[in-house]
Parts: C-alpha cells; sequence; structure tokens
C-alpha cells in the first residue's frame, strides 16, 4: 500500500529546498511508484487550457504526452471533474491504452479549490486493485501537490 504521509514528507522536504515544479511532479511520480504492485506506471499530467500534458512520469513509457480533455480515462476526469477508478479498462469504450500491459487506471485530480491543476494517472497491470483506502491515500498527495506547486 501506498504511503502517503512518506511522499507528502518527500515533496515537502523538496519544496523546502526550493525545488522546482518539475522536481516536485518527478518525486511525485517516483515516489508513488516505488510503493510496488499494484503500481505499474506513474503520470502526472497538469492541464494547460483545454489538453493534459505530461510533465512527469514513472515506469513505462507512453506515446500520450497530450490528451484532450474529455478524450480516454485522463481526460473524461477532467471533462466530469470526478477522479475515476477503473477496475478493468476494457470495459471502456474511449480507453487510450498507454501500454498493452495496463488492466486497470485510477487518474486523481490535483485541484486547488474548484480549479484542476491537473492530475495523477496510474496504470496497473492487474484488474481492480485499488480500493478506497489506495484512492485515498492517491488523493492526500495530489492534495498536497496542489498547495506546493
Amino acid at each position: 500500500m501506498l504511503d502517503a504521509e512518506r511522499v507528502v514528507a518527500a515533496l515537502r522536504g523538496a519544496f523546502a529546498r526550493e525545488e522546482g515544479r518539475h522536481a516536485l511532479l518527478g518525486l511525485a511520480a517516483e515516489r508513488i511508484r516505488a510503493a510496488g504492485p499494484p503500481y505499474t506506471s506513474v503520470y502526472l499530467y497538469m492541464l494547460h487550457g483545454g489538453e493534459l500534458v505530461l510533465e512527469a512520469s514513472s515506469g513505462r513509457e507512453t506515446d500520450h504526452v497530450r490528451i484532450p480533455v474529455g478524450r480516454g480515462v485522463c481526460g473524461t476526469a477532467v471533462a466530469t471533474g470526478e477522479d475515476q477508478n477503473v477496475g478493468d479498462v476494457t470495459a471502456v469504450g474511449n480507453y487510450l491504452a498507454c501500454n498493452l500491459e495496463t488492466r486497470s487506471e485510477l487518474v486523481v485530480l490535483i485541484r486547488r479549490g474548484s480549479a484542476i491543476l491537473g492530475q495523477i494517472d496510474i496504470d496497473s497491470d492487474v484488474t481492480g486493485p485499488f480500493a478506497e483506502d489506495e484512492v485515498a491515500a492517491v488523493r492526500r498527495v495530489a492534495e498536497a501537490l496542489a498547495v506546493l506547486l
């Protein structure tokens, strides 16, 4: 399970050392993925106008470096303003496959008040691994990023 408090502490430390946005996002991606399975790949997309732009990642590479709002699970999260916890990506009609091995996806929005800044996108090779405690842990990291960015 993800230890959100350790990730948040690492982010606060980096912020105190005046590390920039890119470093904070990269650190978040690395620390979340370091929790091990089911965290196969972690992507941090930030909202730029009408599209999400990949700014940091850890794990498998993806061709999806820009995603229009409303497209795929990531774009749907922004369009609806709701986190997405997809236990089986094969059941989603507009799913954008980052990797053929991915079986589930969790997208947690990074918000400052009502404004959506971006999102933490997590892929897993396991079907249905993200229980509410895992979702809550990722939300704590997202909340910290919203303050520190």
